[in-house]
């Protein structure tokens, strides 16, 4: 019994090599390159297939900035934001056509440089302390939406089992961190420990305003030729 089972288990087991090397060896690895612009900038990626359900991307952008505002606690936000990212990641073609899943890891960069100003243009209220403009002249700092390595998931659309040029998307989403940095141009706060913690209370309520999102969303699309 013990060696039916054995040689049941080899041939299945031949059979399914037998099948993958054919599978291999049917499929024609494409090279994909791509021009492309989204939520994280203007760039371009380059995408391996090496496998009928298989590839490998890499991708770059920047050079994306763009001003907003925003109040809290009575004080106006001047937010100016630059996004650039780059990603490595595995995509699997379920059925063998165009349409992918992914997922892999982003390194995003998502920035702004924030300046305050008080609504009355006289004074601010920070952790429920009211402090003069003039003390305090404007604050500036940083409010950083995701940094670092993330993970990152997303679904997509290419052609790149066949040649030639044709149009490509991907919507998905990185993991944010959300940090917030502010200090005061006057630096009033060096010298008052007190508008230091209420500085840190103010970084805080920014922080948790931000971080309402945990994710941030990636949308592309380009144009792409395939080899």
């Amino acid at each position: 019994m013990f060696k039916m089972k054995k040689t049941v288990g080899l041939a299945i087991g031949a059979v399914v090599l037998t099948t993958l090397s054919g599978t291999a060896q049917a499929f024609d690895k494409k090279v994909s390159v791509s021009a492309i612009a989204g939520t994280t900038g203007f760039g371009a990626d380059a995408s391996w297939r090496f496998h009928e359900n298989l590839a490998v991307t890499a991708r770059y952008t920047g050079g994306l900035d763009f001003d907003t505002d925003f109040d809290e606690d009575g004080v106006n936000y001047d937010a100016d934001f630059e996004m650039k990212a780059s990603s490595v990641k595995m995509d699997y073609f379920p059925f063998g056509g165009r349409f992918f899943l992914s997922a892999g890891i982003m390194m995003p960069d998502i920035e702004a440089n924030v300046v305050g100003t008080p609504d009355d243009d006289s004074t601010y209220e920070f952790n429920n302390r009211t402090y003069t403009a003039a003390e305090i002249g404007s604050v500036v700092g940083t409010a950083t939406v995701s940094d670092g390595t993330q993970p990152y998931v997303g679904l997509g659309w290419r052609s790149s089992h066949q040649s030639g040029l044709s149009f490509f998307s991907e919507f998905g989403v990185v993991a944010t961190n959300v940090d917030v940095s502010l200090s005061t141009t006057n630096g009033f706060e060096n010298n008052d420990p007190r508008l230091q913690q209420d500085i840190r209370a103010e970084e805080q309520s920014l922080k948790d305003d931000i971080d309402k999102l945990p994710v941030f969303p990636v949308a592309v699309l380009g144009v792409t030729y395939t080899f």
